[in-house]
Order: structure tokens, then C-alpha cells, then sequence
């Protein structure tokens, strides 16, 4: 899920809930997030609040969350440029 809102600059955040386990796996999930966004930054439009709030899951991985990532963001018309895979 994510939520957005206009600003001045562009900020992005990772919010994960204690639903999804122990401290050792909601630290994982926000390393898997941020190892998803950060190669995106620089496509990403400006002047957005981007939060990103994953579901409760049995497995996470890398996989799964750049293609939600890409599809929200591409959903969400927020690519620069919307050639961005």
C-alpha cells in the first residue's frame, strides 16, 4: 500500500507494523523496501510524501516487493519517466 501527498520536496518513508513479526523481521522488510526504492529515486517525480506500508505476508522477498513497488509507483503516474521497469 501506499500513501501520498503533495509537498515541496520528495521524502520517502517505510512504516511496518509489530503484525508482522519480531524486530529481527520488520527490520529486514524495511532493508528489503529501501533496497527496492533507492535505485528509483532519481525516476521518481518531485514534491511527494511517498509512505510505503506492505501487507502481512508468510514470505518476503526482493522480488515481489520491486514489482509492486514499479507497479504502484507506474499506477500512481510518479515516474519522470514512465519507461522505468
Amino acid at each position: 500500500m501506499v500513501y501520498l501527498k503533495k509537498s515541496e520536496l520528495t521524502l520517502i518513508g517505510v512504516s511496518v507494523s509489530k503484525r508482522h513479526g519480531k524486530a529481527v523481521v520488520r527490520n529486514r522488510i524495511k532493508r528489503l523496501l529501501r533496497a527496492v526504492y533507492y535505485p528509483l529515486v532519481p525516476s521518481i517525480k518531485s514534491g511527494y510524501y511517498i509512505v510505503f506500508l506492505p501487507k502481512v505476508a508468510n514470505e518476503y522477498s526482493y522480488k515481489v516487493f520491486s514489482a509492486d513497488i514499479n507497479y504502484l509507483l507506474k499506477k500512481e503516474c510518479l515516474f519522470s519517466d514512465q519507461n522505468v521497469q
